[in-house]
């Protein structure tokens, strides 16, 4: 039930990515640009937890790994909320 609720977050995740990438190249609104760059980044954290969680054996630990894509899409939307308030 967990490997369910793992891959729906990733879909859910890529879908926000799409609708934001799309919603930046037709208004070229910049606020969109950094929120896209964090929605993607987030959506390869969700893939890799469910591939590590999922599909690897236990023996297998991808916990640093899949945690790297997520804090650089937490710092890409801080920096653009930053940048953009200026």
């Amino acid at each position: 039930m967990g490997s369910v609720v793992y891959i729906l977050c990733a879909l859910t995740s890529a879908a926000c990515a799409v609708l934001l990438t799309r919603g930046f190249l037709r208004t070229r609104e910049r606020l969109l640009l950094w929120s896209s760059l964090c929605f993607i980044l987030l959506a390869i954290s969700n893939v890799l937890l469910v591939i590590d969680l999922a599909l690897l054996p236990r023996t297998i630990d991808l916990s640093v790994i899949r945690t790297v894509p997520a804090f650089l899409g937490v710092c890409v939307l801080l920096f653009g909320l930053i940048w953009e308030s200026r």
